[in-house]
């Protein structure tokens, strides 16, 4: 087995912001690897993330963004399942981007929300960047509801 440098450690937690003991196993795993061990950390965090989908979410917040002068506006309801986890700002980055990618491409329902590509990096789905925060929180966190408003639609 590789020895696992301090500064590798350091490189991986500040690209995948994990615990400094999950870096260091996933180094371990990955023989000093960054790249494999970012992944070993996703298939971790995706596993966690399965764990905790029966979780109660009644915490969270609304968010709202508002496009084109006002013409445009989508809200969208993301629920945790504690208010520390609302207040940080991971939680109302992710909410305010998903706020965006409901002005901008108009899903008809979460399903489709969820499964559509990400418009900031379309190597990525939704559920994806839900699923991240989830590994990195521990805690469930859903879209509750979802709904977009643009000027003179019926």
């Amino acid at each position: 087995m590789k020895d696992i440098s301090l500064d590798q450690i350091k490189k991986l937690r500040s690209k995948t912001k994990a615990g400094v003991m999950d870096c260091r196993q996933a180094l371990e795993e990955s023989q000093g690897d960054i790249t494999k061990a970012e992944k070993w950390l996703q298939k971790k965090g995706l596993k966690s993330a399965a764990k905790r989908e029966d979780k109660e979410t009644c915490q969270g917040i609304v968010e709202a963004y508002t496009h084109a002068e006002g013409k445009i506006v989508a809200m969208v309801e993301l629920l945790c399942e504690t208010d520390f986890v609302a207040r940080t700002d991971d939680f109302k980055n992710l909410a305010h981007d998903l706020a965006m990618q409901i002005a901008a491409m108009k899903p008809k329902n979460i399903e489709d929300f969820l499964k559509q590509a990400w418009i900031k990096d379309e190597s990525k789905k939704i559920e994806e960047l839900v699923k991240d925060l989830i590994a990195k929180t521990g805690e469930n966190i859903k879209v509750g509801r979802i709904a977009c408003f643009e000027l003179g639609e019926k």
